[in-house]
């Protein structure tokens, strides 16, 4: 009988995730969602944990769009990318977690102007190849993990994380 296959997180890619905090520090991933509520309370508890933590915590943001019920969601994934590739992208993350009520194409180009960004490039890129496949990469990983059902779904140095995402449950986890 063949051994069941135990679900894996896709390692960290430093040339495509985006990530940030020290290298040595404890790693969370985040599969989110831009429209997801819950996605939000994330992003701020996670920005508690990085800010609480003396040594910090190495931190990794990828697209899980869930456009059945979010129908901004896939959108907003794609001018993150796109500001990403001006290099601002976690400038527009947490613009469009803190502006996660108006997700509409003229509020994405918005953000992108308030950012400094090329706008018309902007355009051209959030539905351009690059792109699409670089949130699609995001999307397949979280599925060949098995275990990415929803937003948000945290691992914690690439061990699935299921319990609350608040900073006090998160340090704990983290053995803070």
């Amino acid at each position: 009988m063949p051994e069941k296959q135990q679900p894996t997180l896709e390692p960290l890619d430093e040339a495509i995730d985006h990530v940030r905090g020290p290298s040595a520090a404890r790693l969370i991933v985040e599969y989110g969602d831009y429209e997801c509520p819950y996605s939000r309370q994330a992003f701020r508890e996670i920005e508690r944990v990085e800010q609480s933590l003396t040594g910090g915590i190495r931190f990794a943001f990828r697209h899980f769009p869930l456009a059945e019920i979010h129908p901004h969601a896939f959108a907003a994934a794609a001018a993150a990318e796109a500001a990403a590739l001006q290099g601002r992208f976690w400038d527009m993350h947490e613009l469009l977690f803190h502006r996660q009520k108006a997700l509409e194409d003229g509020d994405l180009r918005l953000y992108a102007a308030r950012l400094g960004l090329d706008v018309a490039l902007f355009d051209r890129d959030r539905g351009g190849a690059a792109v699409l496949g670089r949130v699609r990469r995001d999307v397949e990983s979280g599925m060949a993990s098995g275990e990415v059902r929803g937003t948000p779904t945290l691992f914690i140095d690439g061990v699935v994380h299921r319990g609350g995402y608040d900073a006090a449950t998160l340090m704990e986890a983290l053995g803070r």
